[in-house]
């Protein structure tokens, strides 16, 4: 079992720059995927970006590259979602959630926080 919490959401202009932190606690180790995902108003939950606990594998949704990057602090059981040049179409609940890989494959994100609302003026 895992437990994640978000937090570090808020209110920023556009262009502004945001960082999300997702602490983890439970039978974390080397092996889960930590995942970033957001549902803006009426649409559907999208991914964002994920890295593996370990560190040594991240992955990012196109329209993120280059403006977020993912990180994991080993110490503090937390990884962050740090945001820049942040646009209003970025605006939504941010989700982190957790996965345990089968045979390396994530097939379900069988663990979720309770989502840290970002808001982005123009």
């Amino acid at each position: 079992q895992v437990q994640v919490l978000e937090s570090g959401g808020g209110l920023v202009q556009a262009g502004g720059s945001l960082r999300l932190s997702c602490a983890a606690s439970g039978r974390t180790d080397g092996r889960y995927y930590i995942g970033w995902f957001r549902q803006a108003p009426g649409k559907s939950r999208e991914f964002v970006a994920r890295i593996r606990w370990s560190g040594d594998s991240t992955t990012y949704a196109d329209f993120v590259k280059g403006r977020f990057t993912v990180s994991r602090d080993k110490a503090k059981n937390t990884v962050y979602l740090q945001m820049i040049s942040l646009k209003p179409e970025d605006t939504a609940v941010y989700y982190c959630a957790a996965a345990l890989p089968v045979a390396g494959v994530i097939r379900s994100w069988d663990y979720w926080g309770q989502g840290t609302q970002v808001t982005v003026s123009s």
